[in-house]
C-alpha cells in the first residue's frame, strides 16, 4: 500500500482498518485474507507484530507506528481507558459446543444494557426464550448472537457475517439493530459479504484485497458508495493500483421486454396446496420456459424448498401434478458424506462429463475447482462445500436446475462470479433454473422472472405465479417496506435510507425497484 512519493515511502498507509467514534465502519473483501484477524487486533485480543515475527513490538512501538492517524488514538483508548470489545463470532453454528442452556438464562446473564425486551421483539426472539441453545437453528442462533453482542455495555462492537442464514427481512432487522447500539462515543465494525446490507448499514468503507491464506492489505477509509464501487472494480485510485483483473458489474437482463411468459413457456405447474403439520402453502399455477432464471423470493419458512421439492419429484403426494421433467437439486444444507477427494467425487458423480471443454469453461474454472481437487470432502470449509455442490448441480444432465441459497458461505467476489456462471450456463444450455436467494444483488442479477412468496412464516402462506421482474421486485419490497434504486458505476441496486428523500419519492410514485440512479 506504499505510494510512489518518498513521503509516502516514510509513512505507510495504516495497514489495518481505521474506526471512527460513532460511526459504522463496513469492511468487504474476499475469504482468507485477514478481516476476523483484524477485528481481533482491534478488540485488543491480538496485538499487532509489525510485521516483526521472531521479536514482537511493545505496544509504545505500535502506537509510534501508527502516529499521526485514526489508529493511534484509537488504540491509545483501548490501552489507557481500558475499552472493552463484544465481537460476533462468524461461525454461529459453533455457538452450541460453546454454550449450553435456555436461550432466557443467557440473556437475563448478559443483558448489561437492559434492552433485551427491544431485542428480542426487533429479532424475532421474544418466542425462543424457552428453548435451548442446542435445539436453535442457523438463522435463531445467528439473531441470538447478534442480541447477545447487542446487550453489552462494551466501547467496541463487532459483528462478523451478522446476515449468514437470515433472510431479506431479517437481515434488514439485522442491520437496524447494529445500527441501533451507535453513539457518539463508541465504535461499531461490520464485516458482511452482503453487499446491499453493507451499504445500508455502513457510514464509511474499508476494502480488503490480496491473497487468500498468504496476505491482505487493507485501503484507506472511503465512503460506502465509493468503496463498495473499489472493491468490484479492483481497482483503488488513491494507490493507483489493480487488485483484480476483472471488474464486476450488475445488469439486469437485457431482454427484460421481451419476455412474454405466455407465448415463451413451455412448460406448466397447476394450481397446488401442501400441508406439513401446521403449515399450509398455496401455490397459483405457473408457467417457464428455456432459458429463463425463476428466482423465489421471501422470508424463511414461506415454502420455498418445500416448492423446489415438489418441482423435483421428492414429494410422493404431489408428483403426479408438476411436469415430468430431469431434475438437478442444489439442496440448501450441504452434509457431505463422501469419503474421498474432490476429484474422486466429481469422478464418481459426473463420469467424465466434468471434462467437456464447455463445461469447463463455464463452471469448472470460475469455480476454482482445480485449487480444492485433491482435498478431502470432509475437510472442505463452507465455501468450498458450496463450490463444489454447484459443480455436481450444474454437471449434472438436467432440463430444470433447482439450486438453493448459492450464495451460502461464498464471499462477495465468489458470490457475483457464481451468479455470472450461473447465469451463463443456464443461457448457454438452453435450460431452467429455480433459484432460492436472499443475497438482493445476487438475486437481481439472476433473475429474469421472480415468484413473490407472502403470508405468515411457518403458518399459511402463498407463492405466486411467476411475474416480470420489476413487477415481481416491486411487490416483494412492499411487503419488506423498503426502496432500491441503482448505482449509475456499475448498476448494482443499493438500498434507500428509510425515509429518505430517495426513498419518500419511490414510494409515492410506487416505483420501488428503480433502474435509474
Amino acid at each position: 500500500m506504499h505510494g510512489d512519493s518518498l513521503e509516502l515511502e516514510e509513512k505507510p498507509s495504516p495497514s489495518l482498518p481505521s474506526p471512527r467514534n460513532g460511526q459504522v465502519l463496513g469492511l468487504v473483501g474476499t475469504n482468507g485474507i485477514g478481516k476476523s484477524t483484524a477485528l481481533q487486533i482491534l478488540a485488543g485480543k491480538v496485538k499487532p507484530n509489525l510485521g516483526k515475527f521472531l521479536d514482537a513490538p511493545e505496544w509504545s512501538e505500535v502506537l509510534k507506528y501508527f502516529r499521526g492517524s485514526e489508529l493511534q488514538n484509537f488504540f491509545t483508548k483501548l490501552l489507557e481507558d481500558n475499552y472493552k470489545a463484544s465481537i460476533k463470532p462468524q461461525y454461529v453454528d459453533s455457538i452450541p459446543k460453546l454454550v449450553t442452556g435456555k436461550l432466557s438464562d443467557i440473556v437475563l446473564k448478559r443483558d448489561q444494557m437492559k434492552n433485551s425486551e427491544k431485542l428480542k421483539a426487533d429479532l424475532e426472539l421474544t418466542h425462543l426464550m424457552e428453548r435451548n441453545i442446542s435445539e436453535l437453528s442457523g438463522g435463531e442462533l445467528q439473531r441470538m448472537a447478534i442480541m447477545i453482542v447487542a446487550m453489552q455495555n462494551v466501547a467496541i462492537y463487532m459483528f462478523d457475517e451478522p446476515s449468514s442464514y437470515l433472510d431479506v427481512k431479517q437481515r434488514l432487522s439485522a442491520a437496524k439493530v447494529i445500527r441501533g447500539v451507535l453513539h457518539n462515543d463508541n465504535y461499531v465494525i461490520c464485516v458482511e459479504h452482503d453487499l446491499s446490507i453493507l451499504d445500508y448499514l455502513s457510514d464509511f468503507v474499508c476494502c480488503l484485497y490480496g491473497e487468500p491464506s498468504v496476505y491482505g492489505v487493507v485501503t484507506m477509509p472511503f465512503t460506502v458508495r465509493e468503496g463498495i464501487n473499489i472493491f468490484l472494480a479492483g481497482f483503488v485510485p488513491t494507490e493507483n493500483l489493480r487488485f483484480r483483473e476483472i471488474e464486476l458489474t450488475f445488469r439486469i437482463s437485457d431482454n427484460l421486454d421481451e419476455i412474454a411468459l405466455d407465448q415463451t413457456a413451455q412448460y406448466k405447474y397447476p394450481n397446488m396446496t401442501k400441508k406439513l403439520g401446521t403449515f399450509h402453502l398455496d401455490i397459483k399455477a405457473g408457467k417457464f420456459s428455456n432459458s429463463q432464471i425463476i428466482v423465489m423470493l421471501g422470508e424463511n419458512g414461506t415454502g420455498k424448498t418445500t416448492f423446489i421439492k415438489m418441482l423435483a419429484g421428492q414429494d410422493p403426494e404431489k408428483k403426479d401434478e408438476v411436469p415430468e421433467l430431469h431434475v438437478s437439486y442444489k439442496p440448501q444444507m450441504i452434509a457431505p458424506k463422501f469419503e474421498g477427494s474432490v476429484l474422486d467425487l466429481l469422478q464418481t458423480r459426473l463420469k467424465m462429463a466434468y471434462l467437456d471443454p464447455q463445461f469447463q469453461t463455464d463452471v469448472y474454472k470460475p469455480l476454482h475447482i482445480d485449487a480444492i481437487k485433491d482435498n478431502e470432502v470432509q475437510k472442505l470449509s463452507g465455501g468450498e462445500l458450496q463450490r463444489v455442490a454447484l459443480t455436481l448441480a450444474l454437471g449434472k444432465a438436467a432440463d430444470v436446475y433447482l439450486i438453493d441459497e448459492p450464495s451460502a458461505y461464498l464471499d462477495s467476489e465468489q458470490r457475483i462470479v457464481a451468479a455470472k456462471l450461473i447465469k451463463r450456463f443456464i443461457l448457454n444450455a438452453k435450460k431452467t433454473a429455480f433459484i432460492v436467494e436472499h443475497d438482493f444483488i445476487m438475486a437481481t442479477y439472476l433473475a429474469d422472472v421472480v415468484i413473490v412468496y407472502e403470508g405468515t412464516p411457518g403458518q399459511k402462506c402463498l407463492a405466486n405465479s411467476p411475474q416480470q421482474l420489476v413487477d415481481g421486485m416491486n411487490k416483494f419490497l412492499a411487503l419488506m417496506g423498503i426502496t432500491f434504486r441503482r448505482d449509475p458505476t456499475n448498476f448494482r441496486p443499493r438500498i434507500n435510507k428509510l425515509d429518505s428523500v430517495k426513498d419518500k419519492e419511490q414510494k409515492l410514485s410506487g416505483n420501488l425497484f428503480s433502474l435509474e440512479e
